[in-house]
């Protein structure tokens, strides 16, 4: 419920301070709430799956296309609307995607992706004003490198494969 109604509000503000991208994540966090909470609530007391690493042929590939997605929505978003930083909010967004979905993955390199897009968005909200915003998202960078060295430490942890 917390992580519906924050994202909800995260929305309307992302919005009022031009940061398209950003409301888009933020609705689709909202939609990832309800199904969260329906998924979790059906599955509770199963084992939870071991921590492991993603190929870095996966990383390479992700990347890529999270730049190219971000190049091609700033451009829209630079051509189309009075987005105030384009081409860092689309990356922020794709970013976010993809560590949203590595983290569901079980995946210790989703908190390395974390604590890159906490820190640009740090910056984004902070230059839109939105001092209380970023300062939440300094909180989660301090989550994003507790969650990484837990992780990493974790005697679950599997060898990657190439």
């Amino acid at each position: 419920m917390a992580g519906f109604v924050s994202s909800a509000i995260l929305l309307v503000l992302s919005w009022e301070a031009r940061l398209p991208m950003q409301a888009l994540l933020q609705g689709y966090y909202v939609g990832m709430a309800v199904y969260g909470f329906w998924h979790w609530s059906r599955e509770a007391g199963n084992a939870q799956p071991a921590v492991s690493f993603w190929p870095l042929r996966m990383h390479v590939i992700a990347i890529v296309g999270v730049l190219a997605l971000s190049g091609f929505s700033a451009f829209i978003l630079a051509s189309g609307t009075r987005a105030a930083w384009p081409f860092l909010d689309s990356l922020t967004m794709w970013g976010s995607l993809l560590a949203t979905w590595l983290t569901a993955q079980v995946k210790v390199e989703n908190w390395i992706y974390w604590i890159v897009f906490n820190a640009i968005g740090v910056f984004l909200y902070a230059t839109q004003g939105l001092i209380f915003v970023s300062g939440l998202l300094v909180a989660y960078l301090v989550i994003s490198v507790v969650g990484f060295v837990t992780w990493l430490r974790s005697q679950r942890v599997v060898a990657p494969s190439v």
